[in-house]
């Protein structure tokens, strides 16, 4: 069974990574990795827009 509350921090974790990908998007010698980066965060905008979904009233 899934411990939900793991689940939240688990998740909160990952929605704490989200601001230093964004910093790391301000770097100019960031070259194609700049691409990768982008994925990152369209995905972790994704996983925390449906975690939200499943668990309405959740903070992160």
């Amino acid at each position: 069974m899934i411990d939900i509350e793991k689940l939240r921090e688990q998740v909160a974790a990952i929605a704490s990574k989200r601001e230093a990908l964004l910093r790391l998007l301000e770097q100019p010698d960031l070259g194609t990795l700049r691409i990768d980066v982008n994925q990152a965060i369209e995905e972790m905008d994704d996983l925390l827009e449906e975690f939200k979904q499943v668990f309405p009233g959740s903070d992160l």
